[in-house]
């Protein structure tokens, strides 16, 4: 990061493409080493603070992929698989989510450019004018993350859902979600 806040633009841009079930145990390490535990403290994306548990496994990542509204892309470089994010077709728009850059990596602007050719894809792919995601509300920098990405806070909030372990075992009892949405360009 710089000392204004943004990132800088470090590295050749990554060559994107869809997952395939291939890419699977690739995905998973990659999804849970940005989420939780250990290694997800490199970068500054962590919620290990927030829950434990897998982020994902492989069944439900092969679940996932063969989901007809639903693409993972993957951002490469060289033979590497440095970030991805998951991508589903709505009536109002398309939902981005599992957004993941490798933490020994992240703040180098790699993130930017993954996140702007989701848009691109998102778009092209399906015409969508609206992204929407979810965040976690105690993750105030990457909701400023967003927001300086463009993305707004509606004011609508989720629960988190609590009991169900696919999404975490929570280490608190206040987590709920926030939804961040951005107009496309056309």
């Amino acid at each position: 990061m710089t000392t204004d806040g943004t990132e800088e633009t470090t590295g050749p841009d990554p060559t994107y493409r869809r997952a395939g079930r291939a890419d699977i145990p690739a995905l998973v390490d990659l999804v849970n080493s940005c989420y939780r535990g250990a290694p997800s403290r490199q970068g500054w994306t962590t919620e290990a603070d927030l829950l434990d548990g897998r982020r994902v496994d492989a069944a439900s990542m092969a679940v996932l992929l063969e989901r007809t509204d639903t693409l993972v892309l993957l951002a490469e470089s060289g033979d590497a698989l440095v970030a991805c994010c998951e991508l589903r077709r709505g009536v109002n728009g398309a939902y981005f989510g599992m957004f993941s850059v490798r933490p020994d990596i992240q703040g180098g602007g790699l993130g930017r450019r993954v996140l702007a050719e989701a848009e691109r894809t998102a778009a092209r792919e399906w015409g969508c004018r609206l992204m929407r995601m979810k965040v976690l509300k105690q993750r105030p920098e990457l909701i400023a993350w967003y927001e300086r990405r463009g993305y707004t806070n509606t004011g609508r909030t989720e629960p988190f859902p609590y009991g169900d372990e696919a999404f975490g075992l929570p280490r608190r009892d206040d987590l709920a979600f926030v939804e961040l949405t951005r107009e496309l360009p056309a």
